[in-house]
């Protein structure tokens, strides 16, 4: 069977997993739990296999941290699975109920996308993870792994597809891709495929916008900044910004720009270096930040940087307003924090930074579906349409209005012999 067959195949499951009850869903959530935990020594025989060669392809260290699933990998995912149940289920949610007339009510309910496609970076927990997230929300899912996560994802795709249609929801409801190439043939699905969610560097997720007419949601860079006011508690600020860039420094919101006001820049930054010195962060900064600490020269391409990496770019501000112009012009829309006490200059900065996450006195680490209690999440998305930031069991979920009459007719209505009377019930 070819490829686009296979994945028509997926289409047909949807409506199918769609309408299935709760109570299935979360039984199935149940059953990959449980078959992961029996399952875990040939997850981990096949990771410690993709470790190995990607330490033979001289892979960075911060990719290798993410590809590693290991206990507490399993652990958290394990957990966040059991979270996914305990939610309350997103569908059939009547979010509008009209009577238009007597009679001929109508309603708008909460309903699956269909068949979700979702091409993820080399991190085998997002793959369960992803997969948790579309079986709880109705979903059909196809899933693309980055290469280096190959054999691991793999054996956690079998052990999760044969759960679930042991517990009972649809053949075909899960698909996965292994090869590059098939990457090329799923952008071509449109009608079988509703909506794409690519995960990873900016480079790619503008390919695929450019390269398929499937509606496509996501994030490309996580430029993500905070900026220390004049009014700032030093005893807050140097523990946010070290956790936002080194509690896991190749995350998307991890922190990579820090702005200070220089009113506070002799305070914080001798203070701030020597903490940071304790990861062996590189700083980069601007000249005013050199005459304070030492530091290497920043230059204008850092403003736009994604290190991904143990590197800060420091730069010093005149003003709330300078911060919020650096950030809307140089950011990445993804998460962004102010660090101060003064409740009028964070208010500015909170409602006029345009960026999905806007932070106050906290880490951008924050930035992440599961510690928003979404029971994890599917992506981070930076646009405004459908869906905002982390992108949980609300985001994957659409609606239909269902409109209930009784032998109603428009021409009763155009000719004046009925009038509508919009009573909400």
């Amino acid at each position: 069977m070819d490829f686009k067959e296979q994945v028509k195949q997926v289409k047909a499951a949807s409506p199918k997993l769609a309408a299935s009850t709760e109570e299935m869903r979360n039984r199935a959530l149940l059953a990959v739990r449980d078959a992961l935990l029996a399952g875990k020594e040939a997850v981990f025989e096949a990771n410690q296999e993709d470790l190995a060669q990607a330490a033979r392809d001289r892979i960075a260290a911060p990719i290798l941290k993410r590809l590693r699933f290991d206990e507490a990998k399993l652990h958290d995912v394990a957990a966040g699975i059991q979270d996914l149940v305990n939610l309350p289920d997103p569908l059939f949610c009547t979010q509008l109920k009209r009577e238009l007339d007597a009679g001929l009510v109508l309603e708008r309910v909460t309903c699956p996308i269909g068949v979700v496609g979702v091409i993820f970076e080399a991190r085998p927990d997002a793959l369960v993870q992803i997969s948790a997230l579309c079986i709880k929300s109705g979903n059909c899912v196809i899933l693309k792994g980055g290469s280096e996560a190959l054999k691991t994802n793999k054996a956690l795709f079998q052990i999760i597809n044969k759960a679930v249609l042991e517990a009972g929801l649809p053949e075909n409801c899960m698909m996965q891709l292994e090869a590059r190439s098939e990457i090329k043939e799923l952008l071509e699905c449109q009608g079988s495929v509703d909506l794409l969610i690519p995960r990873g560097s900016n480079a790619f997720v503008q390919y695929i916008m450019d390269n398929t007419k499937i509606p496509v949601m996501g994030h490309a860079d996580g430029i993500c900044h905070i900026y220390v006011d004049a009014d700032a508690d030093l005893k807050k600020a140097v523990p946010v910004i070290f956790d936002a860039k080194t509690q896991y420094v190749s995350a998307c919101n991890a922190v990579e720009t820090l702005l200070v006001h220089k009113e506070i820049a002799g305070r914080l930054l001798p203070e701030l270096k020597e903490a940071l010195d304790q990861k062996s962060v590189e700083i980069r900064g601007t000249k005013e930040v050199a005459e304070v600490i030492s530091c290497k020269e920043a230059t204008k391409e850092d403003d736009t940087a994604e290190y991904l990496d143990y590197i800060l770019s420091v730069k010093t501000v005149d003003s709330v307003e300078e911060a919020i112009d650096h950030i809307n012009r140089y950011g990445s829309h993804h998460t962004d924090c102010i660090i101060t006490e003064n409740d009028e200059t964070a208010e500015k900065f909170m409602n006029l930074v345009d960026s999905a996450g806007v932070y106050r006195n906290c880490s951008t680490r924050f930035a992440d579906g599961y510690r928003y209690g979404f029971g994890a999440e599917v992506g981070i998305s930076t646009g405004k349409i459908h869906a905002r930031g982390p992108v949980g069991l609300e985001g994957l979920v659409s609606y239909k209005y269902k409109l209930t009459g009784d032998g109603h007719i428009v021409e009763d209505y155009a000719s004046g012999k009925k009038s509508f009377h919009f009573k909400e019930l």
